[in-house]
């Protein structure tokens, strides 16, 4: 019979790299952090990415954790914290694309709004298919409206990296919508005068 090690114990040995007490943490507060994750999304596969986040958190961040503090109360802080995070991203998201389509209708780009609500799922998909690495920079950019120099500094890479990854992202685009010139030709326009 496995003898129980307190978390106290086990957090000093996450913060020397010990991957079986990092185990042992997360076979104890996985399911307690998914019931609480999912009180705030209602939605069980997102809260499995919220506390598997977290997870992630503590141990590229395993060195800064304070073993004279409870644990336990650090994960439930990443868990509510990565929420509010992941939350406040959809909204800039979502209100990026309610602006869109309805700067579409205004400049009558489309008169129906079902089709401008097909196109808008499209450009969606399209984004979510994009490589990792790319699609973040995308993400931070036209949704967050962060800077090139501003992305570069907080992902440690080169201002050319991220117009590397900028101009895949638009030339994915560009092939998703290559036969619909006057929708690529607004969505450009629209892109380009997001904040940048």
């Amino acid at each position: 019979m496995e003898v129980f090690i307190n978390d106290s114990i086990l957090a000093k040995k996450i913060k020397k790299g010990d991957r079986r007490s990092f185990r042992l943490l997360f076979d104890r507060y996985y399911k307690k952090l998914l019931d609480y994750a999912t009180t705030y999304t209602n939605d069980t596969q997102e809260a499995e990415d919220i506390v598997q986040q977290t997870f992630i958190i503590l141990w590229t961040n395993r060195l800064k954790i304070n073993t004279e503090k409870s644990i336990k109360s650090y994960l439930y802080r990443i868990t509510h914290n990565t929420y509010i995070d992941t939350y406040r991203k959809q909204k800039n998201r979502d209100a990026f694309f309610d602006e869109f389509k309805e700067k579409a209708l205004r400049d009558r780009i489309a008169t129906d709004p079902d089709a401008l609500e097909q196109r808008t799922k499209k450009l969606k998909k399209v984004i979510e298919t994009l490589p990792e690495k790319c699609k973040e920079i995308l993400y931070m950019n036209k949704f967050e409206g962060l800077k090139y120099k501003e992305i570069s500094e907080k992902l440690g890479i080169s201002i050319k990296t991220v117009e590397s990854h900028i101009y895949t992202a638009y030339k994915k685009i560009r092939e998703a919508f290559k036969d619909d010139d006057l929708f690529l030709f607004f969505l450009y326009k629209f892109i380009k005068d997001t904040k940048k």
